[in-house]
């Protein structure tokens, strides 16, 4: 077509990396296709991309800073707000102490590349250790079990996708998250090439998801009891342990089959619903399989014992011989290496349990703390009183539990400020929100799910489009601020500024080269000549394909003795908990049924419910029962049912069916737009029920402070008026 342009990128509205084609002509984009030469993503595409042009496009978004006031929210300049925020952190902080002001950041910052290169250098000059985050309601068993076994929180094993023969899946549904943690575009075409090779796909899980719908096999588990079912299987493989060559490099066999032992298939079964027979088949065909590999996901990590399932995921495919070899699970070797990288390009290794929360004694890991006790720490009073709150991409009222308590504890802080292009349920408590550009008007690097690919490549893409004149990225919004509390704590100093000018002049784009530059694939791999770098990405608009995962082991290792360590003392000591589940000490109440979420292929947590094209087809937000506890409750389908859990009630209408099994029902997660103070937008319109006002921020998982929301006990009734009469 005359006078089209055609930009090259990734879709960054998930984990999957899908290449996309988006053709523009007169400032105008005219469609959004796959890209068919990108290596990674062969063209596929989900409908979320589409999503894109409707974010650039949207006039709800917030394109200034703005200030609220007792008449509502005005619009201020960049100099007047960054000054403002500064000096009320730092007020904050002298008059309270640096654990006055907290930080939270959420799940879309860690698709913004300049987020993730330059929130560290901003935490670091606060210095609070009140920091929060999305990860302790979503991944953190992942980083924790890395972190004790391998020595690197984000040295997480990859499932290999394209050579197993044998996949076992638990708590995760791909098909509608797109691979999580498992970075795998087109994961329904990955799965169907399994089975076409002769392999074999099973899902454990309490729904029969989409996922589940396409798998060979699927078995229902009571929710929370994954760990049971894992050491089960374990309890199994350990009759003839496979270690190979990690046997030279691996400790702490020998406690992991003495743990192992009180777990048979025959004591599990009555609790977790699998049966024993079940069990020990699955076990015979993992063991037996010429390559395998264990994975699991959300519903694993976001239950009481979700660190001690993710441990187990680890344990199973190395004692199984399936760790560190093609069709197991291998480490990445992403080209912008943040395990191995230099200083200033790799992440911290982590840590744990070196502080607590200090109301509710909850430990640290990698530096945050649990953001379940984040509204203990703002409602309670006493010296470390949070009293000022930074959010970075979040809306935590809607994605933590116990939103409601949470949207209290917002209200009664002295300060808060927002980076976010919008006003929603959690940023509307803010004094200022501080707007970045859209996706489409920043540069891009996908430095995180490189990390997590099933397959190493390297994509960049400029921006598409020029901000307005009086936009501010992420980066520069993070780097002014740091710049102006360093100031207002030490007063002007030629190395501060010398730092800062430095900063601003490389950008992420300077870093980025740096990363590339010094990287696996850099100058000291390829030489001159081959080296991967900025300007070579930059000539290759569809990405680079730098092969498949490959074993790394033990080089890749970061604990100091770089061995791996099977029995790390955490886990260990949390078996005990365990066993309590087990005898049955830790039990439903009477009449109770066990809620669990799920997700959709359109949506994304909450903030894809903007976009009309997304919203359209029958509402998602419903509670899913099981035949027989519909019947139990008086419920028909269509009928609107009272959900009541310790901490709330919603009402929802229900859709009956078998999809659960009985004793389980599952609401979405990431609707509850109907909160006072909010614009009439197209989410208010969708605006469906919060999981987050049912779940309970005292149910986490006691090892790490995970939320639980997995298995939450509720009540069901029929609502007095229903919608059916």
């Amino acid at each position: 077509m005359a006078g089209t342009k055609t930009h090259f990128r990734a879709c960054n509205l998930c984990e999957a990396l899908c290449g996309i084609r988006i053709d523009v002509e007169e400032g105008r984009i005219t469609s959004i296709r796959g890209d068919t030469e990108d290596p990674f993503s062969r063209g596929h595409l989900c409908p979320k991309a589409l999503a894109l042009k409707d974010l650039y496009e949207d006039p709800e978004r917030l394109r200034h800073p703005v200030r609220r006031t007792a008449n509502g929210w005005e619009q201020v300049s960049w100099e007047e707000a960054l000054d403002a925020v500064a000096r009320r952190l730092h007020e904050t902080q002298r008059a309270h102490g640096k654990e006055a002001v907290a930080t939270y950041l959420g799940n879309p910052g860690s698709h913004n590349t300049g987020v993730l290169l330059f929130v560290p250098g901003f935490l670091r000059t606060l210095g609070s250790r009140n920091k929060y985050s999305a990860t302790s309601v979503d991944q953190l068993p992942h980083h924790l079990a890395s972190h004790l076994m391998f020595g690197h929180q984000l040295l997480i094993p990859i499932p290999d996708l394209d050579r197993t023969q044998y996949l076992l899946m638990l708590g995760a549904n791909p098909l509608a998250s797109n691979g999580s943690l498992m970075t795998a575009p087109d994961v329904r075409a990955r799965l169907r090439a399994i089975q076409q090779r002769g392999g074999k796909v099973v899902v454990v899980d309490p729904r029969r998801t989409e996922t589940a719908g396409i798998a060979d096999e699927h078995l229902f588990i009571r929710p929370g009891t994954d760990a049971l079912f894992l050491f089960a299987v374990l309890h199994e493989v350990l009759k003839a342990p496979r270690l190979g060559r990690l046997e030279a490099f691996t400790e702490g066999l020998e406690a992991v089959r003495a743990l192992a032992e009180g777990f048979a298939p025959e004591r599990v079964e009555g609790a977790t619903g699998v049966s024993a027979a079940d069990i020990r088949r699955v076990a015979a065909a993992f063991a037996g399989s010429e390559t395998a590999v264990c994975y699991g996901r959300m519903g694993v990590s976001t239950q009481a014992f979700g660190g001690l399932c993710q441990w187990l995921i680890n344990v199973l495919n190395i004692v199984s011989g399936n760790f560190d070899r093609e069709g197991g699970a291998l480490f990445t070797r992403p080209a912008f290496d943040v395990v191995g990288g230099l200083d200033g390009i790799r992440a911290g290794r982590g840590g744990f349990g070196r502080w607590k929360s200090r109301v509710r004694g909850l430990p640290e890991s990698s530096g945050e703390l649990p953001v379940a006790t984040l509204a203990d720490e703002i409602l309670t009073g006493g010296a470390g009183q949070v009293r000022a709150l930074v959010t970075v991409a979040g809306n935590p009222v809607l994605s933590t539990p116990n939103g409601a308590r949470l949207e209290q504890a917002l209200a009664s802080l002295d300060f808060m400020v927002s980076l976010d292009p919008y006003l929603n349920e959690t940023t509307r408590h803010a004094h200022y929100i501080l707007p970045p550009p859209s996706p489409l008007e920043r540069s891009q690097y996908d430095v995180v799910f490189h990390v997590f690919a099933v397959r190493n490549t390297a994509r960049y893409a400029p921006p598409l489009f020029e901000p307005g004149p009086d936009a501010m990225h992420d980066w520069r919004i993070l780097l002014e601020l740091r710049h102006r509390l360093a100031v207002l704590r030490k007063g002007r100093s030629v190395r501060g500024a010398l730092e800062y000018q430095a900063l601003r002049r490389m950008g992420t784009e300077g870093i980025l080269e740096i990363g590339l530059r010094t990287g696996p694939y850099g100058l000291r791999a390829r030489g001159l000549r081959g080296s991967l770098s900025l300007k070579a990405l930059r000539r290759a608009p569809h990405g680079v394909d730098l092969g498949p995962l490959k074993p790394s082991l033990p080089g890749r290792l970061q604990t100091k003795d770089r061995r791996i360590h099977l029995a790390p003392a955490p886990f260990v000591e949390d078996v005990k908990r365990l066993r309590e589940l087990l005898d049955g000490t830790v039990v439903p109440g009477q009449g109770e049924l066990l809620l669990i979420g799920r997700r959709h292929l359109r949506d994304n947590n909450s903030w894809m419910h903007r976009v009309p094209k997304l919203m359209t087809g029958k509402p998602r937000c419903t509670l899913m029962i099981h035949p027989e506890d519909a019947k139990a409750a008086g419920l028909g389908e269509g009928d609107e049912a009272v959900v009541t859990s310790r901490v709330g009630e919603v009402s929802v209408p229900v859709v009956v069916t078998d999809e659960v099994m009985r004793g389980v029902v599952s609401l979405p997660h990431g609707y509850g737009h109907r909160r006072k103070g909010m614009p009439s937008t197209v989410a208010a319109e969708h605006a469906g029920e919060s999981l987050n006002d049912l779940t309970d921020e005292q149910r986490v998982d006691a090892l790490c402070g995970n939320a639980a929301f997995s298995g939450v006990p509720v009540r069901v009734a029929r609502a007095q008026t229903s919608r059916n009469g």
